[in-house]
């Protein structure tokens, strides 16, 4: 087991007891919204308070991030991707402290907190190269003696909702990107993981402090509903990126487009993975075992669904059953584990409400799930991941419950699988196991998968920041992280230079007077 002290990570981390929750970089402000009491999953004990924006707060904060992008987009940006790479650093050297907070406060494994912070670091790398290559396009006019061309502009704050079950990568998604575009950000994170954006607006304030960066240009705002439907309802904020539930993200993006702005959803998902007569069995236990379980089933690219071929369907079942016998499920902290705690007592129970929800349609356990109670297990938040042969059609596997329940449906024909992989609201992640040129293809093809993403012969999760992130349908249709994601983070503009003594005007149209 990993050696763990957490008075020493929050102070490592400049976190204190009881912390203000708003800030504009490397100030803090007094606010009289309610305590927000972090308790860790892993063994149910309070880890610090943090208290919460008021409406007092939050308009300091707007007013200061709106101030700060009127200097911050003057900035070169290669300047401000310098302060970027600074970030890494301090990431970097922050790593293990902060992988350590993660896994404590939000109940994943180390190796997992781990892997959360180096996303950090991987999107800063990401974003300084990305400081050099924020291109334009041109193209040839029509008319005699023109130029045309399109440039992009920072969009102004970019206001980030982000949700609990990756309390600081998914923020880094959109504010390093941001920032290296020239906008300022305000981020309310979930108020199920506070601590964890306190640990990183200290890390983000110190390097903007040694820069001289102003204050503003990384503002924090820790609260409830409340805050994120301030965040979402302000005029002074051009854009807002929240990632949670399909639930969260409809009412975010009717405020946020009610008033015009630009709503960036990163919403549910019911991933699944096809596993085909040609697949490597090998590859497809392990992706599935790792899909399902890891982060106790809380990602939004958790593996949900597996849909197997009849001829190997007895066979992955017992292969499936043989694996999961052989899981660890306990403190996240300790390697030998591969499963850690459920979020809170909330999760446990909505996960409690699907298992027998699955028995009421008529499914049928292979893998029986239930709480875990005992020592060690004392916050109550500890699980056993099931499997439950199903139907597709059943409303529970139609809906996203967060907890570590996988759904085995059989098919024939490729055709079918693929109808069963996108017969949901859902759209996020998909997987196909296979060895067949044509399979795979045609998985990949405009018939095949209908999600954001779509991989072969590895599982639904795990995805690198290089490919823009995001999903179809009911998961918001938002991109972040690479490939083209910064475009949404600015303004684009078309300008046409004449650079003739004569006025000709598009389509041949005359006006003479």
């Amino acid at each position: 087991m990993e050696k763990f002290n957490i008075k020493t990570i929050l102070q490592d981390l400049g976190i204190k007891p009881s912390n203000p929750g708003v800030s504009t970089g490397s100030k803090w402000i007094k606010s009289s919204g309610s305590a927000l009491a972090s308790y860790s999953p892993v063994d149910g004990k309070l880890i610090a308070s943090v208290q919460s924006a008021d409406e007092k707060s939050f308009s300091i904060v707007v007013k200061a991030s709106s101030e700060a992008f009127l200097q911050w987009r003057l900035v070169p940006a290669p300047k401000r991707g310098e302060i970027v790479r600074q970030i890494g650093d301090a990431l970097r050297k922050s790593k293990k402290s902060l992988g350590m907070l993660v896994s404590y406060e939000m109940g994943k494994s180390y190796q997992e907190g781990l892997g959360e912070v180096q996303e950090m670091i991987d999107i800063c790398d990401f974003a300084v190269g990305l400081s050099r290559q924020l291109h334009g396009l041109t193209m040839h006019s029509e008319r005699p003696q023109h130029r045309m061309y399109e440039q992009y502009h920072p969009l102004g704050i970019v206001g980030i909702i982000s949700a609990f079950n990756f309390p600081v990568a998914v923020w880094a998604w959109n504010s390093m990107l941001a920032w290296v575009c020239g906008d300022t950000c305000i981020w309310k994170p979930s108020e199920k993981t506070p601590l964890c954006s306190i640990a990183c607006q200290n890390i983000v304030g110190n390097v903007f402090l040694k820069n001289n960066v102003p204050e503003g240009v990384s503002s924090l705002v820790n609260g409830d509903y409340n805050v994120g439907q301030w965040l979402a309802a302000s005029e002074e904020i051009p854009l807002v990126s929240a990632t949670g539930s399909v639930r969260m993200g409809k009412m975010v993006g009717k405020t946020v487009s009610e008033r015009l702005g630009r709503p960036l959803l990163e919403l549910g998902g019911n991933n699944a993975i096809i596993i085909t007569a040609n697949a490597d069995l090998n590859i497809a236990i392990r992706g599935a075992l790792f899909g399902a379980v890891g982060t106790a089933g809380q990602r939004c690219t958790t593996t949900r669904r597996l849909i197997v071929h009849e001829k190997i369907y007895d066979t992955i079942k017992d292969r499936l059953k043989e694996a999961y016998s052989q899981l660890k499920i306990g403190n996240p902290l300790d390697s030998r584990n591969h499963v850690g705690p459920l979020i809170d007592t909330l999760a446990v129970k909505n996960y409690l409400q699907a298992l027998n929800q699955v028995k009421k349609e008529g499914g049928k356990f292979l893998v029986e799930g239930g709480v875990i109670s005992g020592k060690g297990y004392e916050s109550g938040c500890y699980v056993k991941p099931a499997i439950a042969e199903v139907k597709n059609e059943y409303a529970i596997v139609q809906a996203e419950t967060f907890a570590p329940i996988l759904y085995l449906i059989k098919f024939k024909t490729l055709d079918e699988a693929i109808k069963i992989q996108n017969g949901v609201k859902q759209g996020l992640s998909s997987a196909i196991m296979t060895t067949h040129l044509q399979e795979t293809e045609k998985f990949l093809s405009q018939t095949g998968s209908d999600c954001g993403i779509a991989n072969v012969n590895i599982g639904t999760s795990g995805a690198e920041i290089g490919g823009a992130f995001g999903g179809e349908k009911e998961t918001g249709g938002g991109r972040e992280s690479g490939s083209d994601s910064w475009k949404v983070y600015m303004r684009r503009q078309t300008n046409t230079i004449n650079f003739g003594n004569t006025l000709p005007l598009a389509q041949g149209i005359k006006f003479d007077v």
